[in-house]
């Protein structure tokens, strides 16, 4: 929903009418996840997508339905049948799409939540999915409280507290509630779509190799941190795909760092002095992902360095060495495909097998 929420914002402020669509159910092999929108503002413009392409054509009417009528929508999308002009998912699976009108009015929050997420400030909006009234009801949640209402104190009180969570890991949810907000009621849906600030990726050891990394994780949508002790290698004129260049030791630039699991850490140096310290620090973190790069032979001398440095079984598993996936990289572009190839198989726990060769669903929930 992030790539919508200028453009909304920019239609409003220009007095033009929008609606918006976003996902807030997925089964099986549903093509985008829960949070994915779509904006469709009185003039014909359209911004972002909720299927990759396979339903937005209805939607994109249904939008235009809601922008006069002003009233809300949920529509259900599901596999499409023989008819090559059928509106559906081919993929097999199916979505849930809440459509509502949007006006500053309505949504007096939306230019203080385009703020937050510009400057890279954790917020997230809560809306409920319903269909009765002419606007959805929004909250916008800060790690400072919150501005607006979902309708009533107790309702407001427990998505405020339970979206915290979501907040905090960057996740998208849907929370089941009564009526007035009883926790362990049904019978009212709140979606929450969180905005935290990308993910962060650390490359350790400024390297070709971390060059072609830095391209690959700034596609992947991570904050990139080239660290080196050697400033002569350092250099933001090297690796210009970095957001971020850092003349330090990386183990002790790392202690100084807020680490998530959303964080990646990757250490090229494969140089003992350089790597080891780095590693030992980097187990010590919540990091979802740390790689190492080196021979095998390498990674054997490693392993009995790190062990000497005091970590245990559990710490080296944590290790991905050597880093990557075995695609046959060569060059330096190459390995960071199996780099990051590595990254998403770790994030979202597929097995890493051709697809010609697995059964089942292509989209998978993360493995943790």
């Amino acid at each position: 929903m992030q790539d919508v929420l200028g453009p909304l914002l920019g239609a409003l402020e220009d007095g033009r009418s929008a609606a918006l669509a976003v996902v807030v159910h997925t089964w099986s092999s549903s093509p985008r996840p829960v949070g994915a929108a779509m904006l469709v503002t009185a003039d014909g413009a359209a911004t972002g997508s909720v299927s990759g392409g396979c339903v937005e054509g209805a939607l994109y009417e249904i939008a235009q339905e809601v922008i006069e009528t002003g009233r809300s929508v949920l529509e259900t999308f599901g596999v499409s049948d023989d008819d090559a002009l059928a509106v559906g998912l081919p993929c097999g699976g199916s979505i849930d799409v809440f459509v509502g009108p949007v006006t500053l009015a309505d949504w007096p929050e939306l230019p203080g939540l385009v703020a937050s997420v510009e400057a890279a400030e954790p917020a997230a909006v809560a809306v409920v999915v319903e269909t009765s009234g002419a606007s959805a009801r929004h909250m916008v949640l800060r790690e400072n409280g919150s501005t607006g209402s979902l309708g009533s104190r107790r309702l407001d009180d427990a998505v405020r507290d339970d979206a915290r969570g979501l907040l905090a890991a960057g996740n998208n949810g849907v929370l089941q509630y009564g009526l007035d907000g009883e926790r362990l009621g049904t019978g009212l849906e709140v979606v929450v779509i969180a905005f935290a600030p990308p993910p962060r990726m650390f490359v350790f050891g400024a390297v070709d190799f971390a060059a072609a990394l830095c391209r690959a994780g700034r596609l992947l949508g991570f904050h990139v941190t080239v660290v080196d002790a050697r400033s002569v290698f350092a250099t933001a004129a090297r690796f210009p795909d970095a957001d971020e260049v850092v003349v330090d030791w990386p183990h002790r630039w790392l202690a100084t760092q807020d680490v998530d699991e959303r964080t990646v850490i990757c250490v090229l140096t494969h140089d003992r002095k350089f790597d080891v310290p780095a590693l030992v620090q980097a187990v010590q973190t919540p990091a979802g992902y740390i790689g190492a790069m080196g021979s095998r032979r390498t990674h054997e001398q490693r392993t009995v360095a790190l062990r000497e440095a005091g970590l245990t079984d559990a710490d080296v598993d944590r290790i991905h060495s050597p880093i990557g996936l075995d695609l046959g990289a060569r060059t330096p572009e190459e390995t960071a495909v199996s780099i990051a190839a590595e990254i998403v198989l770790t994030r979202w726990g597929g097995s890493g097998t051709p697809l010609t060769g697995v059964t089942g669903p292509i989209h998978t929930s993360p493995s943790g």
